[in-house]
């Protein structure tokens, strides 16, 4: 095959026009032209250096059917969500599903299966298994090092996992949340490379100078480009760190490495993808030309992946837009191979299906009841914010109705409890605030990151129902209200859903709508949610084991002493 247009080098940051001749997949010669009346610019196919596909709610063969559409033509993902759900043989899954698309999935080892010991998920792997994962070509880092404490403590099974990647010489990324200072510089010792969990600019740049590569991410929950290219910062920083005379062009750089989105519903995925996140870093002032490098060259070079860059050699995966300021994506190509012309996408997915990993007893309203003898109680509270992955430890003192501890709507303290799926038929029951529901419930079988059921509600009748309703479902996002019963079914481990990602949007809509009637402000409730489980996460969280708190790393009792 053989293309012309504008070329934009990422290595010398200019643009020239060339002819293209793609022969097996790689860009065989570039052959500058004397041309200008050349239309559109030749840019490399955009790389997600970090995500999780299942948050999509799409198959991989689904989600890249999408991606195309922006721009994206590779993906490094952490098949974490999918692996704690049923370890070695739902990653097979994974990996034979994206084979499908004609688009470069590669995928790193799942480091924490489960995440902590204080959760019940559905598979365990260990350093074996990570390294039998490594071997193989398709995996090309050991993935996000949730167990921080695990890595501070010199935890045997951690450490023989870091090892195994370094042994191999495969990357470490990183998980490390408001990690700072002597704990940071252990954690950076151990090997671990990159970290995408920054939410302001000094976090960023103790990191980033510290050795670390940052990875600026704009999922659909964690939205954290704002914080990190603030200008206030950066000028303060630039002021420090360079030349007055120079500030205009330094505000021009982006500091940090890559663009990333770790976890992007299926709604949100529709609208833009990597393409938007170049653009807006532009409107902070990045030059778009740095800001395509943080998509394409950057990741490619970190993760030894032959492509990023139109040159001599290297993968043809590349993208045509017609001008830098529009970036409208016109055509993308992988391996030389067109699979997305002017609004039409070139090829299928599948219609694969896993296996249900759903062993529970339907509930009862009981089952979400917290009893206590007295006439108040004062007890710990999940704070949640939007927007936001972190949490605070608040506390408020609740009402005791013959013997059960009630919410406060009023207050926005609402009930929260975590379901276990694997067979345990386990319980645990909390209190949270940000949710703001003044009726109804919301329920999801995604739940970082064992993903056992989580369910948030004003009262147990219908938490109850709504939890049963996903059981009946095989997993999915519910919301219930007053007899209104919204679904939508997630049958592919729970997880996901092998329907179009319109399909998906759509259903995904009408619950998001419904959730709004229950007076929700939050952007993405379901995804918040799912986030409450997360025990690696800052500050007070839930299991199906009980309340967690992630700064001491250890159960805490519901009620306040």
């Amino acid at each position: 095959m053989i293309i012309k247009g504008n070329i934009l080098d990422v290595f010398n940051n200019s643009v020239f026009p060339a002819e293209i001749t793609v022969k097996n997949g790689l860009f065989e010669k570039i052959k500058p032209l004397d041309d200008e009346n050349l239309e559109g610019i030749i840019i490399p196919g955009f790389i997600d250096s970090h995500i999780h596909i299942e948050s999509s709610m799409l198959t991989p063969s689904q989600f890249a059917k999408v991606a195309v559409r922006h721009g994206s033509t590779s993906a490094i993902c952490d098949p974490h969500e999918i692996a704690n759900v049923g370890g070695i043989e739902a990653i097979d899954f994974f990996v034979d599903d994206a084979k499908i698309a004609p688009f470069d999935f590669y995928f790193t080892a799942p480091s924490c299966v489960p995440a902590t010991p204080f959760e019940t998920s559905g598979a365990i792997l260990d350093e074996k298994d990570i390294k039998k994962l490594l071997v193989r070509d398709d995996f090309v880092a050991l993935g996000e090092m949730m167990n921080f404490p695990g890595v501070l403590n010199d935890d045997e099974s951690v450490l023989a996992k870091l090892n195994a990647s370094k042994e191999l010489s495969k990357p470490i990324d990183g998980h490390a949340p408001l990690l700072s200072g002597e704990d940071l510089d252990k954690y950076i010792g151990a090997g671990i490379s990159t970290d995408h969990e920054c939410s302001s600019f000094q976090e960023a740049i103790e990191k980033k100078e510290k050795g670390m590569k940052i990875m600026v991410r704009s999922g659909s929950s964690a939205k954290n480009l704002d914080a990190i290219f603030d200008l206030d910062e950066r000028i303060s920083y630039w002021k420090n760190h360079g030349s007055n005379d120079n500030l205009e062009e330094n505000l021009k750089k982006p500091i940090f490495d890559f663009l990333v989105s770790d976890d992007k519903h299926a709604d949100d995925l529709i609208k833009g993808y990597l393409n938007e996140d170049i653009k807006k870093a532009a409107s902070f002032g990045i030059d778009i030309i740095e800001a395509i490098k943080m998509v394409t060259i950057n990741p490619a070079s970190h993760y030894n992946l032959n492509s990023g860059a139109i040159a001599e050699g290297r993968k043809a995966n590349f993208v045509v837009i017609d001008n830098f300021d529009d970036f409208n994506i016109k055509r993308t190509y992988v391996g030389g191979k067109l699979v997305y012309d002017n609004g039409k996408v070139l090829f299928d997915a599948a219609e694969d299906n896993f296996k249900n990993t759903f062993d529970l007893s339907r509930k009862s309203p009981e089952d979400f009841d917290v009893t206590y003898e007295g006439e108040s109680v004062e007890v710990n509270v999940v704070k949640c914010f939007n927007g936001e992955l972190l949490t605070e430890n608040d506390t408020a003192v609740l009402n005791v109705k013959n013997s059960l501890i009630q919410p406060d709507l009023e207050r926005d303290i609402l009930k929260i409890a975590v379901v276990e799926r694997y067979g345990g038929n386990s319980i645990a029951n909390g209190f949270i605030s940000g949710f703001n529901l003044s009726n109804g419930a919301i329920a999801s079988s995604i739940s970082h990151d064992s993903h056992n059921i989580i369910v948030i509600g004003t009262n147990s009748t219908e938490m109850a129902e709504a939890v049963n309703l996903l059981i009946e479902n095989e997993g999915g996002l519910v919301v219930v209200n007053e007899g209104l019963k919204k679904s939508l079914p997630l049958p592919v481990a729970g997880l996901m859903s092998n329907k179009s990602a319109e399909e998906v949007s759509a259903l995904y809509k009408e619950l998001l709508d419904e959730a709004k009637k229950l007076n929700c402000e939050l952007d993405s409730p379901f995804m918040t949610m799912s986030f409450m489980a997360l025990l690696v996460i800052p500050s007070l969280k839930i299991s199906n084991k009980g309340l967690f708190d992630v700064d001491e790393f250890s159960f805490k009792d519901l009620i306040v002493d």
